[in-house]
């Protein structure tokens, strides 16, 4: 006689399947994980990396011997910076005391919106150096901010900030030579190195109104 065939109800099939989903869940979930864990170290590694990279950029390596990127203070938004979210900034030390400042500030009037950018300033107020970290300007012709763009390589366009600070440059003299300032500007795309100039004039007329706190030792004097 032919044993009776078990059958299995659509509830009992339900559950199974749920239990096989779950398992397999737990199991994925677990293995990716695992991979965070195991990867995360060298993901943030190569991200430090990558932003020690930029800093070296605008702040010689000379000017500090702290650990920057966990030397740093969040700064309120600011229009003075064209920031309208918090931001960090990092403080460079030499010896313990304070040597500079690498912030970013935004010019929000490029000729194809807002332009990024990475600033150094020593603690006396001289611009150490300026990049460009975003923008969409037109390219071949605003984009020469950009030292990799430009074509003149031995002294970018960029360049023309370092060493620069409010006590050698009057206020009148932030614009390009075209609007009788001082700085060089390609002929016929000047929207974009005005927005710049103005951009940094105001970073450093930032730094000045509060440099008791923006160089203060206490991460919290920023804020």
């Amino acid at each position: 006689m032919t044993p009776p065939v078990k059958t299995i109800s659509a509830p009992q099939m339900a559950v199974r399947t749920a239990i096989v989903l779950f398992v397999f869940v737990v199991a994925f979930t677990s293995l990716l994980a695992a991979a965070h864990l195991w990867t995360q170290p060298a993901i943030e590694a190569a991200a430090a990396a990558e932003k020690m990279k930029l800093i070296g950029e605008v702040l010689p390596g000379a000017l500090f011997d702290n650990d920057l990127l966990n030397d740093s203070r969040q700064l309120a938004p600011s229009a003075a910076l064209g920031l309208d979210e918090p931001s960090t900034a990092y403080l460079a030390r030499q010896a313990g005391v304070a040597s500079a400042l690498v912030f970013e500030a935004v010019a929000p009037d490029g000729y194809s919106g807002k332009i990024r950018l990475l600033i150094a300033v020593a603690a006396d107020g001289t611009l150490l150096g300026v990049r460009v970290t975003q923008h969409k300007e037109t390219p071949g012709l605003g984009d020469y901010i950009d030292p990799r763009k430009d074509k003149n390589k031995e002294r970018p366009w960029i360049r023309q900030f370092d060493g620069l600070s409010l006590a050698s440059v009057a206020d009148s003299e932030w614009r390009v030579r075209k609007d009788q300032g001082r700085f060089d500007a390609v002929a016929g795309a000047t929207v974009t190195p005005r927005a710049v100039i103005k951009a940094v004039h105001r970073a450093l007329q930032y730094v000045a109104e509060n440099r008791q706190q923006l160089f203060s030792s206490d991460p919290r004097g920023s804020q």
